[in-house]
This record gives structure tokens, sequence and C-alpha cells, in this order.
């Protein structure tokens, strides 16, 4: 009898797992369109344009995802957050997922509740500094201001960083970058820290981007990327296979060019056939149509394009590929197999 209740409570646990699980694809759909958290502003990342609308790099995955559920990229409401409040709005259902220059940690994995759905950008905590300060390490730092944006593992980093090397700062608490810019602009602080992408970015909009250097220290690991709420794992597989999507895509040479071209009949690998809806039943399995991943591709091209258009090389920002490149290309990205 004990063990008849027992699996009797099962059961009820997984169907209110399931119901939990169906929740946020059922929303999206009944909502008609995704809301999608990002940063406030960090140009290349997520910024809107001149006419108010949003682009960048992970402004991008968002798209990518409505494109998927909804056939529309720009079927999005875009939710700026800052540190202290991405969180809560990921976990009230204010948003449906966080794509957000977001490092991925135990705790925030575990102890709040999120689920990151995969790795869309490596980076490490670098430091900027006005040229004419004379510095050229990190190490060289001791008794610095530091503009630092509050509620981020950047906080952390840079406490542990300064306490190892036996040196003293003084913080200047800040919760956006424009706010830190407008800071290190003014001379409030000496240095002004963030993930190393956030740096060049944030560079890039200076009047003479050569009067501020990039010291060459790097602190810390900071996987960055997309996260949905815990127990919702129909939606965290659905924003996690659109995300492989873009990276399988690139792997495999689907550009938002020739997909049309590639999706119009079966060819000759497997793998893309499944990939592009032609072959096999992986749309159903996500509870979407049989061209999800072939909408995503299109909203703005496979994650090679979507890398140079926004943060790429010959932009402002002006990021090499490094780690980001295809694990082909000595880089960490990587795919697992669309089978």
């Amino acid at each position: 009898m004990k063990k008849t209740v027992f699996l009797g409570a099962l059961t009820v646990a997984g169907l209110a797992a399931g119901a939990s699980a169906a929740a946020t694809l059922d929303d999206v759909k009944a909502r008609g369109k995704l809301n999608c958290g990002v940063a406030t502003g960090v140009p290349g990342f997520a910024a809107p344009d001149a006419n108010g609308r949003w682009e960048g790099f992970d402004v991008s995955v968002c798209r990518a995802v409505a494109a998927a559920v909804l056939g529309d990229s720009d079927a999005v409401e875009f939710v700026p957050t800052t540190g202290k409040t991405r969180f809560t709005a990921l976990s009230s259902g204010e948003i449906d997922m966080l794509a957000r220059n977001t490092t991925w940690t135990l705790s925030r994995d575990v102890d709040l509740k999120f689920t990151f759905v995969g790795v869309n950008y490596y980076d490490g905590q670098g430091f900027m500094v006005p040229k004419d300060l004379g510095v050229s390490s990190a190490k060289e730092l001791d008794g610095a201001t530091v503009c630092i944006q509050t509620g981020t593992t950047t906080e952390l980093n840079l406490a542990e960083f300064f306490r190892a090397n036996n040196m003293s700062y003084e913080p200047v608490p800040i919760e956006t970058q424009a706010e830190a810019l407008q800071q290190y602009n003014a001379g409030a602080c000496d240095v002004y820290t963030t993930d190393a992408s956030g740096l060049a970015a944030a560079r890039s909009t200076f009047e003479d981007p050569t009067s501020s250097v990039i010291l060459p220290e790097i602190i810390s690991k900071e996987p960055l990327g997309p996260l949905v709420r815990h127990g919702d794992n129909e939606w965290g597989d659905i924003v996690r296979w659109t995300l492989n999507a873009l990276i399988a895509a690139e792997e495999f040479g689907i550009t938002s060019t020739n997909i049309g071209e590639l999706s119009a009949a079966a060819g000759d690998n497997p793998e893309v056939n499944r990939l592009l809806g032609t072959e096999g039943n992986l749309g159903e399995m996500l509870g979407l149509d049989a061209g999800w991943a072939k909408a995503a591709i299109m909203s703005g091209g496979n994650y090679g394009e979507v890398f140079e258009k926004n943060i790429g090389e010959n932009t402002p920002i002006g990021l090499a590929r490094g780690l980001n490149a295809q694990w082909r290309d000595g880089g960490l990205i990587y795919s697992p197999p669309f089978r």
C-alpha cells in the first residue's frame, strides 16, 4: 500500500511537472509574442538602433526563438534588465527567457533555480583604463577607484583578484553600462571592469576609442548564455536547440542565403536534412513544426553570420572569434548531434 501511495505521488508530481513544462510554450503561443530579457544597452550585443529596433548578438537569440516558435522573428517584446533586476524578471514570469550577457555558475543554476541552455559566448573579465593613466597591467591598480556593476559575478571576481594580489580598491557601484561609461568618462573612476567583450563594446562608443586601453589580464571564466526557469523542461529544450541550430548551421555551411535551396529537398547529409526538417520528426519532438530550425536560421543567419554582423572584426566592436570559433577551427563552439 505504501508503494502504491508512493507511486501515486510520483505520478501526480510528474503530471504537475509536465504542466509546468508546457506552460511557457503555451503562454508564448497564446500571447503571440516572446518576452525576452536583454541588457539595458550594450553595443553589438543588445541595443535599440536609431529607429528603436533592438539589434545585437544576444538579441539574435531572442529573434531566433521567436521565429522557431511563432514563425516571426519580430514577434518579440524586449525587456531591458540590469544586473539586479534580470533574475527577478525571469523567476517572476515577466520574461520567458533571459539573453543578457549572463554567466553560467553553479549557484545561479542550482540555488536560483535557473536552467542555462548553453553558451553563446565564452568570455572573461578584464579591465579598461584611460591611456594617460600610464598603466599596462591590472597588477598596477592598487588603490584605484573601480566602476563595477552590482549584483554580478564581476563584482565578486574583482574582490577576489585584488585580495589575491594584496591590493586595495575603492568601488564605484553602478547598475548599467551607460551609467558606468558616464562615470568613467567623467573621471569618477580610474578603471571600468566587466566582461572583456563588454569593454570592447563600451570603447567602440568613445569619440576616440584609442584614448582607453584594455589591460591584458583576463581574471575569470565567463561562459555567457541564455537561460530559462527550472521546471520549464519543454521550453528549455526549445531555447537550447534553437541556439544549437544556429551553431550547427555554421558547421554544416547552412547560411541565410543558401538555406532556401538546401531545404527545398532532402540532400546527401542526413543530419542537415533532420535539421532543416526534410527528414525525420525533430520538430514534432519539440512541439514545433518541421521548419522551426529553418525559420530560426533565416531570422538572422547561422552563428557565424550573427557573430560577424554584430561583434566581429569588421564591426566597431572588433572581436576575433577566439574561443568562440567552431570546434573544428580550434574554438569551443560545438552543437550536440541533431538526431
